[in-house]
């Protein structure tokens, strides 16, 4: 005869002792922190809510209510670049033949696309540059 391994009942127990785990988990209090009072345009929440509201300055700022306590987080928009008509090539260009990513630096709409001007490469032309400039439009 076999000898059987008790794979069911050790299942069962196992089982039996995670769902007491679990039970016993959720039923623990936890301390409350002390929370610090919401600050204007902020109210408190619970954690699974979150409330926004526009502040006197335009920002806005959301409040959470967390285990550690409150977190407040506020946003505002960013400054828009500005859409003035980028420099010649020959102001950039330095009396060069070309724009090297030093240069672009100086112009940062340029420098931020410093590798679509240039094909990937480590300089723009002025073919190179003046597409660019059209493709701005």
């Amino acid at each position: 005869m076999k000898k059987r391994i008790p794979t069911l009942r050790t299942s069962i127990f196992a089982t039996g002792l995670l769902i007491a785990g679990v039970a016993s988990a959720q039923t623990q209090s936890q301390p409350m922190q002390q929370a610090t009072p919401p600050t204007q345009g902020t109210t408190a929440t619970s954690p699974t809510q979150s409330t926004v509201h526009a502040g006197s300055t335009g920002a806005n700022s959301a409040t959470y209510s967390t285990a550690q306590g409150q977190v407040q987080v506020n946003s505002t928009m960013g400054s828009t670049p500005s859409a003035a008509s980028p420099p010649a090539f020959e102001q950039l260009a330095n009396g060069k033949k070309y724009i090297s990513k030093q240069d672009a630096d100086a112009y940062p709409p340029l420098a931020n696309d410093f590798l679509y001007a240039s094909h990937n490469g480590d300089r723009i032309t002025k073919a190179q540059y003046e597409r660019w400039v059209k493709n701005l439009n």
